[in-house]
């Protein structure tokens, strides 16, 4: 039997179904943003640090299990966001230095909280809604 299917096998592109352009920045108030070692390196050189500093300065460990995470601080949206996020702007603030995690997320073309952002913004009849749920 002959393979009908074209070699290289074509790869299908991701096309966004999301929109960031006016989301509250609800990924950054994730409670556990993993950074890796790479991660901590990135930070320390766009802050001109040594790796040290940058792992006191921005990370914490968490006790459980000891994996490095990103500090938080008080938001004025959420409870607490990412330190490097711009709470005026509601993006990143070093976004070019970003941990991997961020630059992969959403790993999909959909972002679950878009879609419930723009539902409940519908709903409500409000385009400016920032939903906390």
């Amino acid at each position: 039997m002959k393979n009908t299917k074209p070699f290289p096998i074509p790869v299908k592109t991701k096309t966004a179904r999301y929109s960031c352009d006016k989301c509250p920045a609800y990924c950054c108030t994730y409670t556990e943003i993993d950074v890796t070692v790479r991660d901590i390196e990135r930070l320390a050189r766009h802050f001109d640090l040594d790796y040290a500093q940058a792992e006191e300065r921005f990370t914490k460990t968490n006790g459980e299990v000891g994996r490095r995470l990103l500090r938080h601080k008080k938001d004025t949206v959420f409870e607490s966001t990412c330190m490097f996020l711009d709470q005026e702007k509601r993006r990143c603030g070093v976004y070019e230095a970003r941990p991997g995690v961020c630059r992969k997320y959403p790993d999909s073309t959909r972002c679950g909280y878009y879609e419930f952002l723009k539902f409940e913004r519908e709903q409500q009849g409000d385009e400016e809604l920032v939903a906390l749920t």
